[in-house]
C-alpha cells in the first residue's frame, strides 16, 4: 500500500489513518511529525527546517521531500506508507511524484475523504472539550450524556471550545483547504489515481469504503 490520504480538517483522516496502520502494517507519515522529529534530533534537514521556521518562513519543499525520502527508508515502510498532509499543492504533487519514481515506489492511489464543507463546518465549530477530563464532544452530533459522564468520571462535563475551533478560524481553514485541494483532485484524477470515499458515514463504514478503494 502506497497512498496519499486527502481530506479536510474534521473529515476523519486521523482516525482512518490509524485504522489503516493497524490493518495493513504500514506507517502513517505526517509531514508535521517529520518536521518536529527532525528539528528535535538536530539532523541536517532538521537544522535547515529550524532555520526557516526561526526566520518566520515556510519550510521549502526540497527539505520536506528529503525528510519523506529518509522516512521511507525505514524498515517499517518496506510494505508501504500512508502520506498525510503532503502534497498540499500542484508543485508539491509534481515533486513528490518525481521523488517516488526515482526510488521506485510510486503511488498506488490517492484517497479523498469527501465531505460537504457545510457538514465539516458544523462538525468543527460544534467541537467541545471537557476541561476536567479531556473528553471530546460535539454539541450538534454527539452532546454529552451528563448522567453517564458523572457516573464514569465523577463530575459533570465542563465544556470549553478551543480557539482554533471558533467559526472565523474554521471558516478560513476550510477556505484554504478547498482552494488547495480542488487542483489536486483534477491532477490525480487525470493520473488515474484518485479514489473518492464518502466520509459522511460511520467510522467502520468509511473504513470499509477506503479498503475497497485501495484494494481495487
Amino acid at each position: 500500500m502506497r497512498i496519499v490520504l486527502l481530506g479536510a480538517p474534521g473529515s476523519g483522516k486521523g482516525t482512518q489513518s490509524q485504522l489503516l496502520v493497524k490493518t495493513y502494517g504500514v506507517p502513517q507519515i505526517s509531514t508535521g511529525d517529520l518536521l518536529r522529529e527532525a528539528v528535535a534530533a538536530g539532523t541536517e534537514l532538521g537544522l535547515r527546517a529550524k532555520a526557516a521556521m526561526d526566520a518566520g518562513k515556510l519550510v521549502d519543499d526540497d527539505t520536506v521531500l528529503g525528510m519523506i525520502r529518509e522516512r521511507l527508508g525505514h524498515a517499517d515502510a518496506a510494505k508501504g506508507f500512508i502520506l498525510d498532509g503532503f502534497p498540499r499543492n500542484l508543485a508539491q504533487a509534481d515533486a513528490l511524484g518525481r521523488m517516488l519514481h526515482e526510488i521506485g515506489r510510486p503511488l498506488e492511489a490517492v484517497v479523498l475523504l469527501n465531505l460537504d464543507l457545510g457538514i465539516l463546518f458544523k462538525r468543527l465549530t460544534g467541537r467541545r472539550i471537557c476541561q476536567d477530563c479531556g473528553q471530546v464532544f460535539n454539541v450538534f452530533t454527539s452532546p454529552p450524556d451528563t448522567a453517564l459522564h458523572l457516573e464514569k468520571y465523577g463530575h459533570l462535563p465542563r465544556l470549553i471550545q478551543r480557539p482554533d475551533d471558533q467559526e472565523e478560524v474554521i471558516g478560513k481553514r476550510l477556505e484554504v483547504y478547498d482552494a488547495q485541494t480542488k487542483p489536486l483532485i483534477s491532477y490525480y484524477t487525470d493520473a488515474g489515481l484518485l479514489r473518492v470515499v464518502d466520509a459522511d458515514a460511520g467510522m467502520d463504514t468509511v473504513f470499509k469504503s477506503i479498503q475497497q478503494a485501495v484494494d481495487s
